[in-house]
């Protein structure tokens, strides 16, 4: 289908390629885009999609290693000084 009938169809072309069809998107009679299912390995979460979108783009790298156990936490700092610079803070606005 052209551009201009894409975009006026659009929801009912991905509901299309959601149900297993590949859509065809032409420009001036040319094929310039495919709109497919889901590949089995994406997750259907969203927040997954963005993640393996940015291990792709560079922007993190994933674990080298098998998960193991987390190094143990310490504290920054007091919770009652925490509190305090808080209080400290809000007192001077």
């Amino acid at each position: 289908m052209g551009l201009k009938v894409l975009k006026n169809r659009l929801s009912e072309y991905v509901r299309m390629a959601a149900a297993g069809e590949t859509v065809l998107v032409t420009d001036r009679d040319r094929v310039v885009a495919e709109l497919v299912p889901p590949r089995s390995e994406r997750s259907a979460m969203v927040a997954d999609a963005f993640l393996a979108d940015a291990v792709r783009r560079g922007w993190i790298t994933p674990p080298t290693s098998p998960g193991g156990p987390l190094p143990p936490r310490r504290a920054v700092a007091p919770l009652a000084e925490v509190l305090a610079e808080l209080e400290a803070d809000r007192a001077e606005r």
